[in-house]
């Protein structure tokens, strides 16, 4: 590993935040994170009560090729700091008519479930091959270029691609739950790939149609469980910074990040103490940290308006003295009427009456989550950010955790209020806590084609030269795998701002 004189501070550890700070080091900078909570990770959290682990924050592994190269970068190999288990199904499907249907990689498994449909399962097998292959075209294309080069802009996609590769090749006319609509006759099968649109906290009527290359990452690469629970990539990553010599700070939140016109110049704790860095790497969203650490006036922020937070959640962590074995390890229950809940959220910036409900109960994969005899289940309705001009109170999200409750029991979790035994629910205004995300969003910035065209904020900052930014309100998005590419991709960018070793 090389040695540079460059000092970088990275600003939270995050995913996206790590990382950077991992890449960086590779390349031989003086990097050192600054975290305000008591472990890193970020999102990626953990809370263990009374003999239930429950994994507060993401809970679906994909891509797993990413991660392996952001270990490669540092001469590392991943399986020497964390596993990986194949979770079969994929998800499971319920609805309110009493069909449940699950998603799985295999080929015979899948038409199983597919003959429990309406109609010739022949039909609607041909209607898979047929979006998936629409799919896969969409996620080549975007892989190609805007995840592999690390994108950040309109202009940027046209000088890679051409107006011309663009206009053909990637679908951008329709939003995705139109190109669904063209691809499936089954509205069950609408429904089920409408909601793959979880991934980034979104409403498949506002995404563009190539937002649906999300179903090929699962279809293609599979989806995967952290040996011994999420938390352990973060425990893995952790390892790996003690390996590469990368300081970590515990408890230490950032107070602003300091500036010399158009530079900043490095950070300042709140006990006054000053620390100098050559460049700042941010992963804290784009939006606050503009806001609370630079203190920029309300004209700049207006320009930022256009990456509107991501949706935010009620997540409610249960442990049940039953074991419901209907569960799968990932669940969704649907809606009576979806398109219904998105509009909802989305435009309307209201709690569902009706939501869409992902559930998880890992303890099909990893039994050690829970007690014997007991069940680890967590609950997560996509919900509105905070809206500062029209909050909703603690009696509000407590209200509507009883009708997601209510709904559950009505679509098979029989009794499942008279059998919890510890129950932890986190608001939209914890997550914003916690986290300094904007409005308390679980995925960063919303993708919205007449919004955003789906782009989040760019990697480096258009008014301070040596200011990066990182995580899930940056390209390519929310998600772990997207941060962690993030962050690769600051990396690369910072490197090309500093030019070769001095």
């Amino acid at each position: 590993m090389s040695s540079r004189k460059e000092k970088v501070i990275v600003i939270g550890s995050g995913l996206g935040g790590l990382s950077a700070a991992i890449s960086l080091r590779a390349e031989g900078f003086d990097v050192e994170i600054l975290e305000k909570n008591a472990q890193i990770g970020g999102k990626l959290n953990v809370r263990e009560i009374e003999g239930f682990t429950f994994d507060l924050g993401p809970s679906i592994f994909t891509l797993p090729s990413i991660f392996e190269d952001l270990f490669k970068r540092a001469g590392k190999r991943m399986e020497d700091y964390l596993q990986l288990q194949a979770v079969s199904p994929h998800w499971r499907n319920v609805f309110e008519d009493g069909r449940v249907i699950d998603l799985y990689q295999d080929d015979q498994l899948m038409k199983a479930e597919l003959s429990k449909l309406d109609g010739n399962p022949e039909d609607h097998w041909q209607d898979l091959q047929g979006f998936l292959r629409y799919g896969r075209g969409q996620y080549q294309m975007v892989e190609s270029g805007y995840f592999a080069k690390g994108l950040d802009t309109t202009w940027e996609m046209i000088r890679h691609y051409g107006l011309f590769g663009l206009s053909r090749g990637m679908d951008w006319q329709h939003s995705m739950s139109e190109s669904v609509a063209r691809h499936f006759r089954s509205d069950h099968l609408r429904r089920i790939f409408e909601y793959f649109i979880k991934y980034v906290g979104s409403s498949a009527h506002d995404a563009p149609g190539y937002m649906n290359m999300m179903s090929l990452i699962q279809f293609d690469h599979g989806l995967w469980y952290v040996k011994d629970g999420m938390y352990n990539l973060a425990r893995g990553l952790h390892r790996l910074l003690d390996d590469l010599d990368i300081p970590v700070r515990l408890n230490t939140q950032v107070k602003s990040i300091t500036r010399n016109g158009r530079c900043v110049t490095g950070v300042e704790l709140p006990d006054g103490n000053q620390m100098k860095s050559d460049f700042v790497v941010c992963n804290m969203e784009v939006i606050p940290a503009y806001k609370q650490l630079l203190k920029e006036s309300p004209r700049f922020l207006r320009k930022l308006r256009r990456f509107k937070p991501a949706c935010s959640g009620l997540v409610m962590h249960l442990g049940t003295n039953r074991v419901y074995p209907q569960l799968a390890h990932h669940n969704f229950f649907y809606s009576k009427n979806q398109s219904q809940h998105f509009d909802t959220v989305f435009r309307k910036g209201q709690l569902p009456n009706d939501p869409t409900i992902y559930l998880v109960a890992p303890t099909r994969t990893d039994p050690s989550k829970a007690p014997e005899g007991c069940d680890n289940i967590k609950i997560l309705p996509h919900i509105p950010p905070v809206d500062p001009e029209n909050p909703l109170t603690p009696a509000d999200y407590e209200a509507f955790g009883d009708r997601v409750l209510t709904k559950l029991e009505d679509m098979g979790l029989t009794d499942l209020r008279k059998h919890i035994i510890v129950q932890d629910t986190l608001t939209p205004l914890d997550i914003e806590s916690m986290y300094l995300s904007n409005g308390g969003s679980i995925y960063g910035v919303v993708s919205d084609w007449k919004l955003n065209r789906a782009f989040k904020a760019p990697k480096q900052s258009k008014k301070y030269r040596n200011l990066f930014f990182t995580g899930g309100s940056v390209n390519p998005g929310g998600g772990m795998p997207m941060a962690v590419l993030c962050g690769q991709k600051v990396c690369d960018r910072l490197v090309a701002q500093a030019g070769p070793p001095p």
